[in-house]
């Protein structure tokens, strides 16, 4: 897990500076966005009436098998939820219930997705060995608590669209929360999840207040979340990068996100263009494999043309630095002291905000980068969940 959590790192620093290539003046309205190719399974398939139906609505439910995870039960649901332009879509989650009892605790489990497939989203990936975080989710059950984990990237996998992410996870716990076999009506939320599983995490935090004020969230733990999007991408090079396929896949999901906003498919030299159709459905070890030792120069014809405003208005809009709600749900947030992605400042500056704002936070700085802080912070991640489940008191560092 810490080699993961390492090249994720690297990846996704890489990720914002390919990004802001996105943004060059006045792309041409043929310009078209990749999108994945459609899943072979129907049941990820958005019925014909997703428009008429309400946030969080389950519209296909079927059980699935968790055992190799502990003593539970497993369903995954397929619900509506919106995107970022406020159009209906269709997401999917996957759940597992210890069995026995009820309104027992449920984590919603955010867990890092770095790809431009639908297949390499939790629900895929919990039953192939994909998931980088399938070892901490044994230790949750026998907890007694359910988990939930949502494909939070959406029906395009859209990599690098946080909002989304946040809204799709407060929708997935709408709709586990209405299905009544799942025998969780009326259990107690946390959320949970560490670098682009904590940027959904926190966005869903500061989004529930008003997008899904219903939802009794209870806790929520961070960790490694970048929180201003254009510091980062402002401070970062051009160079070749082992990993700037990464880089590169998140900018082709922004444009997904973003089609019309941002077009950077508009701008691709030859090189880009074969870059972008091979990965253009691909998982993160493909990704990162056909993207290694690349450059932006490489792949696009006006390199020169980073920190337009029209992709930083988009950063800025998936940025919890620059989003003015707070969350209402105690707080606990891990991150390295020496995070090379994000700045410890910008996280200390907003959770100073959400502090300001009324809401209890408490920020655990920790030695090191952002790959060993995700190990180190996680101990302390599930007893803040587990202390908030017992009805105790926040604690907060204010």
């Amino acid at each position: 897990m810490h080699s993961v959590l390492r090249r994720t790192t690297s990846a996704l620093a890489a990720l914002f500076a390919t990004a802001l290539l996105a943004a060059l003046i006045a792309p041409p309205a043929a310009a078209q966005p990749t999108t994945p190719v459609a899943d072979p399974d129907p049941f990820y398939s958005a019925p014909p009436d997703v428009a008429a139906r309400a946030n969080g609505d389950v519209l296909r439910v079927r059980p699935v098998d968790v055992s190799r995870y502990g003593n539970a039960d497993g369903w995954q649901l397929l619900f509506r939820s919106t995107n970022s332009s406020g159009a209906p879509i269709a997401a999917a989650t996957t759940v597992m219930v210890p069995r026995g009892g009820v309104d027992r605790p449920l984590v919603s489990f955010q867990a890092i997705i770095n790809s431009l497939g639908t297949q390499c989203g939790p629900s895929h990936t919990l039953f192939n060995g994909g998931l980088t975080e399938a070892p901490a989710l044994a230790p949750l059950l026998l907890r007694g608590w359910a988990v939930a984990l949502p494909d939070h990237l959406g029906p395009t996998s859209a990599y690098g669209a946080a909002k989304l992410g946040g809204q799709i996870v407060l929708d997935g716990i709408r709709a586990v929360k209405r299905l009544p076999e799942l025998r969780l009506v009326r259990s107690p939320v946390g959320l949970v999840g560490y670098s682009g599983g904590g940027m959904a995490s926190g966005w869903a935090a500061a989004l529930a207040p008003t997008y899904a004020p219903e939802l009794p969230i209870v806790g929520v733990a961070q960790g490694g979340v970048p929180t201003n999007l254009s510091e980062l991408a402002s401070g970062l090079g051009l160079a070749p990068h082992p990993l700037f396929g990464l880089a590169f896949a998140a900018t082709l999901g922004l444009e997904r996100e973003y089609a019309g906003r941002i077009e950077p498919s508009a701008f691709l030299t030859p090189a880009g263009s074969a870059l972008r159709d091979s990965i253009a459905n691909a998982c993160q070890e493909q990704i990162i494999n056909a993207g290694a030792g690349r450059s932006t120069p490489e792949v696009t014809a006006d390199p020169a043309r980073v920190l337009a405003p029209e992709m930083r208005a988009v950063f800025d809009e998936n940025s919890l630095m620059s989003y003015p709600g707070v969350p209402r749900a105690p707080v606990f947030a891990w991150h390295g002291a020496s995070d090379q992605l994000s700045p410890a400042s910008s996280v200390a500056a907003t959770m100073s905000r959400w502090c300001r704002g009324g809401t209890p936070v408490v920020l655990n700085v920790l030695p090191g980068d952002h790959g060993p802080a995700a190990l180190e912070g996680i101990p302390g991640a599930f007893a803040f969940l587990g202390d908030r489940f017992a009805g105790q008191a926040a604690p907060s560092n204010c």
